[in-house]
């Protein structure tokens, strides 16, 4: 079992920058690994990626449910992204939330299915499928590899809302 480290929120620049890829797959992305499953699980989260404990590698984690409520557990290392193509894209309209801008949420389509191919945390080739929430985790996850948080994809008006929520929350 890892140590729990801290989330790191909206605003902090690791959140911000693409992450650098993994080139070693050691001891120490293994206890990487296992203090973001910690932390995952300690902030009762469905997935994290290393920069929302710091560190800025391309490396996230999931313990989530798929549409059919078959719950996955793993973790991908340089991820790739693969979506069906748009004109064969369904969405998903549901909310989403994120554990760098806690108790905010919001409603954001994403595709109801997507693939990721990376490695596991040995070095082996990993493929991963997810439909519903599962697939909304892939895209949430790549997306923070890629410096991206859920709340940039949202219309201006509402990104400002959510932000404006979250830092009354702060102070209330």
């Amino acid at each position: 079992m890892g140590e729990v480290r801290p989330i790191v929120y909206v605003g902090d620049p690791v959140l911000h920058a693409p992450c650098a890829p993994v080139t070693r797959f050691d001891d120490e992305l293994a206890t990487l690994v296992d203090d973001m499953f910690a932390s995952m699980y300690a902030a009762k989260g469905v997935g994290l990626a290393a920069n929302q404990v710091g560190v800025s590698l391309r490396v996230f984690i999931y313990d989530c449910p798929d549409a059919d409520g078959v719950h996955q557990v793993g973790v991908v290392v340089n991820p790739t992204l693969e979506l069906p193509p748009v004109g064969e894209r369904n969405l998903d309209p549901g909310d989403e939330g994120c554990l760098s801008v806690p108790g905010q949420y919001a409603p954001l389509p994403r595709a109801d299915v997507a693939r990721v191919h990376g490695f596991d945390a040995s070095g082996a080739p990993v493929t991963v499928e997810g439909t519903g929430l599962m697939a909304r985790c892939l895209q949430h996850e790549t997306d923070h590899l890629d410096g991206h948080l859920y709340i940039d994809r949202l219309p201006a008006k509402k990104r400002k809302q959510v932000l404006k929520d979250y830092e009354a929350s702060l102070v209330g």
